[in-house]
Parts: C-alpha cells; sequence; structure tokens
C-alpha cells in the first residue's frame, strides 16, 4: 500500500505502526510518530493500523554535542 511516510511516498506491507518502527530500525531509540496530524504513544503503537494514503511522521533523536 502507498502511504506517505515524513512526506515522501513510499510502499509499505507493514500492517500497523509498530511494523513500520520495526522496518526502519527505529525500536529501542527515542522517536515520536504521529499519523494523520495525531500523536501516537508508543504503548499503541502495535495497536495502530496502517491504511493506504496515510500521513506519518516520524521524529527521531539524535545524539550529539
Amino acid at each position: 500500500m502507498q502511504i506517505y511516510l515524513n512526506g515522501e511516498q513510499q510502499q509499505t506491507t507493514c500492517q500497523n505502526l509498530l511494523q513500520l518502527i520495526q522496518e526502519l530500525a527505529l525500536e529501542g531509540k527515542r522517536f515520536a510518530v504521529e499519523k494523520n496530524e495525531m500523536i501516537i504513544s508508543k504503548s499503541r503503537l502495535e495497536n495502530t493500523p496502517i491504511f493506504e494514503h496515510d500521513r506519518i511522521e516520524i521524529i527521531h533523536a539524535v545524539g550529539g554535542g
């Protein structure tokens, strides 16, 4: 299915947000997820399905100094 990930169209077979996070190798890292302009808590990622044309924004923290 087609989704928009951080503003760019992308093809995915992921069925929920947790699968998408795992596919992007972000599990265990610091990040925030927004789906269709609603912030999704990490505890709800597995129970939040992804549908065709969803707009998903993922922001992850990068350490530095």
